[in-house]
């Protein structure tokens, strides 16, 4: 089946960055003096500020009216997010944020909330982290959430932590500290284990796309602590002897913890406690409906464990007497805050908004629309010349997302996954994505299309990289020297990564265009 590709063209505008536009004098707000009164009786503002605070020069900003500085940012984002189109964001479950959560989220209630008012006057939040707390325990079998950490890597440090405290408790800490992952398992993972003092093991991937039993046993003794993977994986492969390996950590004394960040395939089919694990994490910002996290956010890692386990969690928890909600600070087990009092209430009121509305059967029913999605479009690419899969060997269905790999085509045309990316773009498409580091598979992709792109934008997405291919294979040169129809060219990533070039602020980079004028 043939299909129109859409045609795109970025707009251009020949716009300075703000720090370069403005004329003296003007202003976007004036702000009234004060009255002669409060003058007279307050003194001189800047008698206020100590003399080691004051400025001895007036700020460098500016100077611009604010219907200026709309237009300018508004053709900013004409330039930029002017071509979001179809993003498969694999590992991030690119989902859309309904307005009307968008909505209820901007409330007053809930972003005039001030953390250390009486828990009286703010029972309608607490009700609502309560609830999705509730939520989040049917889904996964856990005693106990929590939505203090601001993401996935924190929710991951969380349970490194709860890991130190619980085996701490019993007076075993100084002999268990190894935590074993997979090179499958999300980098945060590892990370986190090696940043709260444990050792890290790595198993590898057998043929089959998972490490045998033998190679978990040939690693697990009594320095255990702890367990960390993800399943499915980021290859889309699911590990069916999962239960089996919890059974083995737990034997030897240590805890199994499940990075549910690729929940969106096994939702409503699978509860992390009934095979066996100690505790596990939901993206919020991903899975449930709530934006994806920008620039660190905003996001939320909701953590949940065992009830043995729980004494250890951040306080303060949401717990209910009767029919009132109160904050419970006394947990003297706790290992302490990970984020300032609650976490993001805002993206947790989203995520509750988008669980209550899609109800049990929606979320089962997405849950089956993106693994049905994902092999739809395992067809289509793999019909693509230059295209290969991973793990081609093994047969079963993929889950939600699978590796698929450019090497073909860049060992027979040149043209490599960051050119097909910048290629991407010119038909107004978000760049593919590639795969955590390391890669595994070389010159590798993973789509994800989730519950929210229907077959029509999947056969668009299809088409382009067939399109992009077909260009690879006829005329190289075309692909290697894209984007062309954005309004910026290809960036020069040496003059990115040389600390001599690049500048985070505008003062930085008057200083390094000085120094090397």
């Amino acid at each position: 089946m043939s299909v129109e590709l859409k045609q795109y063209q970025a707009p251009v505008w020949n716009e300075p960055v703000i720090m370069e536009m403005g004329y003296p004098g003007r202003r976007g707000v004036l702000f009234p003096l004060a009255e002669p009164e409060i003058r007279q009786r307050v003194g001189d503002v800047s008698d206020l500020i100590p003399s080691g605070m004051r400025r001895q020069d007036e700020p460098a900003l500016p100077e611009m009216s604010e219907p200026e500085v709309l237009y300018h940012y508004l053709r900013l984002s004409q330039q930029t997010l002017g071509m979001m189109g179809i993003s498969l964001f694999g590992t991030c479950t690119m989902k859309y944020n309904p307005q009307i959560n968008e909505q209820l989220a901007w409330r007053p209630e809930i972003t005039e909330l001030h953390p250390l008012q009486h828990e009286d006057t703010m029972q309608g939040a607490l009700e609502i982290v309560h609830n999705m707390d509730l939520v989040l325990r049917e889904m996964s079998g856990m005693d106990q959430f929590v939505f203090q950490a601001g993401g996935g890597s924190e929710a991951a440090y969380l349970n490194c932590a709860v890991t130190r405290a619980y085996h701490a408790s019993k007076g075993e800490l100084e002999q268990r500290d190894e935590i074993i992952v997979t090179i499958q398992t999300h980098p945060c993972n590892p990370a986190t284990a090696a940043a709260a003092g444990f050792k890290v093991i790595t198993l590898m991937l057998d043929e089959n796309g998972y490490p045998s039993l033998d190679a978990l046993k040939a690693v697990v003794s009594n320095r255990t602590a702890a367990i960390m993977v993800n399943n499915p994986d980021d290859m889309g492969v699911y590990n069916p002897d999962m239960k089996e390996w919890v059974r083995i950590v737990h034997e030897a004394g240590g805890l199994a913890f499940y990075d549910a960040a690729n929940f969106n395939a096994t939702m409503s089919k699978l509860r992390a406690r009934e095979i066996g694990f100690d505790a596990c994490m939901f993206m919020l910002h991903k899975t449930f409906g709530a934006p994806k996290t920008g620039v660190g956010g905003p996001a939320t890692g909701a953590y949940g464990c065992s009830a043995e386990l729980a004494p250890f969690l951040p306080s303060p928890l949401v717990v209910r007497d009767g029919d009132r909600y109160r904050l419970d600070a006394d947990r003297p087990q706790s290992v302490g805050k990970i984020r300032e009092f609650l976490g993001n209430v805002q993206v947790v009121l989203k995520a509750y908004a988008w669980a209550r509305s899609m109800g049990a059967d929606g979320i089962s029913q997405a849950s089956d629309i993106s693994v049905m999605s994902n092999n739809y479009m395992e067809k289509g690419l793999l019909a693509i010349r230059g295209v290969t899969r991973s793990h081609p060997e093994q047969t079963t269905p993929r889950m939600e997302m699978t590796r698929y790999s450019f090497q073909t085509m860049k060992e027979e045309t040149g043209v490599d996954i960051h050119d097909v990316q910048n290629r991407m773009s010119d038909f107004g498409i978000d760049p593919l994505w590639a795969s955590h580091e390391p890669w595994l598979l070389p010159q590798p992709f993973t789509p994800e299309a989730g519950e929210m792109y229907g077959k029509e934008a999947l056969d668009q997405w299809i088409a382009v990289l067939s399109r992009i291919s077909d260009e690879a294979y006829s005329n190289p040169e075309l692909v290697k020297t894209s984007p062309h129809n954005q309004a910026i060219h290809r960036l020069k990533p040496g003059m990115i990564d040389d600390p001599s070039t690049r500048a985070m602020t505008w003062r930085a980079f008057q200083k390094k265009q000085a120094q090397t004028a």
